[in-house]
């Protein structure tokens, strides 16, 4: 019984991992393509925008330049380990004067019809054209502007904390970005 359960094993194993060497490709494919796609939604670049990317932390910046190389904006791929269901990754859209442009949910596990509706626009959109300058990145029961998902609380605060987290970064880092990604300090 323990050989046949060790051929069983190991030829399931084998067929796994058969099946993933043939897929890994693919879905690398996949996940750039729909990385491009969130950086365009989010600082809606066209193709007279030059992209280059930079790494703070852990947090990976796709920066937008004008013709003239004048910083434009920066999609900021964050994130959140504290949602109700684990990690929330977003692209996070900010312009040059740290407006927030747009959101794009790049991953999450949250519970359906609940935190989920993190992706519905009544939600992610509320951030649009806000400047945390003058918007408190914080949900209403905690004192801050941004209106919770109702009974999804939990999500909220963490997708609040991402976005906080993208805005934090760029407004610490932007002037290394400036003309051209040369830093003026």
């Amino acid at each position: 019984m323990l050989v046949a359960l060790f051929v069983i094993t190991a030829i399931s194993g084998g067929l796994l991992g058969l099946v993933y060497g043939m897929t890994k490709d693919t879905i690398a494919e996949v996940d750039a393509k729909k990385n491009a796609q969130a950086i365009a939604d989010v600082l809606g670049t066209d193709e007279n925008t030059r992209l280059d990317t930079a790494t703070v932390g852990d947090l990976f910046y796709n920066l937008a330049y004008d013709a003239n190389d004048n910083l434009i904006g920066a999609a900021i791929k964050t994130y959140s380990n504290s949602g109700f269901n684990g990690r929330i990754e977003l692209m996070v859209g900010i312009l040059a004067d740290g407006t927030i442009n747009a959101i794009s949910v790049l991953s999450q596990s949250e519970t359906p019809g609940l935190g989920a509706n993190m992706v519905q626009p009544k939600f992610k959109d509320q951030f649009n054209g806000k400047n945390p300058a003058s918007y408190n990145l914080s949900v209403k029961k905690d004192g801050g502007d941004v209106d919770a998902i109702t009974a999804a609380t939990i999500s909220s605060r963490a997708f609040t904390g991402a976005v906080k987290l993208a805005c934090d970064s760029f407004e610490a880092n932007k002037a290394k970005f400036m003309k051209g990604g040369q830093n003026n300090e």
